[in-house]
């Protein structure tokens, strides 16, 4: 099959590999187990691959797509375009509030374009207090950024920050024959359940992003040095942290404790 896939060029400034593989949909649609009376959404539907299965289970499904072409596509699709909410917009910048209903919590999927999934993470989580949970392809790479523990090289931002805000549990490896074009890399799903209680208490969210942000920026500095501008000598002693570690020897309780001691000038 070529790229003219059902009559859709994948356009690699979307990031598109449709995926074709129907035992992969088949596990994917089953992890995800969506049910109606659900509010369910699915981010980058494409071609219906995974929107196909989902809507022969439920009654509605709200999606976002980018591509004009994919979303014309959608609305006049014979089978499910009756069950379908079609939201044309960058998820990206999307307000996700928009479709929380009866305080139905939002079930959140999506096979996510590489080139914009760790952004539409980070955005992703500023809903996660409005969400039951998340399932997404994503690049190996990222699922094991996403899951890994303080130490390594996959170890991150990311890793910190996903992990405040959920449990990361990877569900299943899908090779690159699965899409069409085959990218060059691994993908994975992960599921991406919000705590409903935090694993640690941050008293400004921004204070810890930007701790983690300046850190990893400067991974290779030990933290005396990458957190000069927002936590003094003394403050490294007071929590009993070691100032000549680097960054991915800490892990989310000592990034939450160091958001929580920044220099009081630097909380402006």
């Amino acid at each position: 099959m070529s790229k003219q896939h059902l009559g859709h060029t994948a356009r690699k400034r979307f990031g598109q590999n449709f995926l074709h593989d129907q035992y992969i949909i088949s596990q994917i649609v089953s992890a995800i187990a969506p049910k109606s009376g659900q509010n369910l959404v699915e981010i980058g539907p494409g071609l219906g691959a995974i929107t196909e299965p989902v809507c022969e289970l439920v009654d509605k499904l709200t999606v976002v797509e980018l591509d004009r072409d994919l979303a014309a596509r959608l609305r006049t699709h014979p089978f499910i375009a009756s069950k379908l909410n079609i939201i044309e917009s960058d998820a990206l910048r999307y307000d996700f509030t928009q479709l929380l209903e009866d305080g139905n919590p939002l079930r959140i999927f999506g096979n996510l374009p590489y080139n914009i999934s760790t952004p539409l993470m980070f955005h992703l989580f500023s809903f996660a207090d409005k969400v039951q949970d998340m399932h997404f392809m994503l690049q190996k790479e990222v699922v094991k950024r996403l899951a890994a523990s303080p130490g390594g090289k996959d170890y991150g931002r990311l890793s910190v920050m996903a992990q405040y805000h959920c449990q990361v549990i990877p569900v299943l490896e899908v090779p690159p024959g699965a899409f069409k074009p085959a990218p060059k890399v691994d993908s994975a799903v992960v599921r991406l359940v919000p705590h409903k209680v935090k694993p640690v208490q941050v008293n400004r969210l921004e204070d810890l992003n930007r701790v983690c942000a300046l850190a990893f920026n400067q991974r290779r500095k030990t933290i005396r040095n990458s957190l000069r501008e927002l936590i003094d000598e003394q403050t490294f002693e007071t929590l009993g942290l070691n100032p000549d570690l680097r960054a991915e020897n800490l892990s989310l309780k000592d990034f939450a404790a160091l958001a929580n001691h920044i220099k009081p000038e630097d909380q402006a």
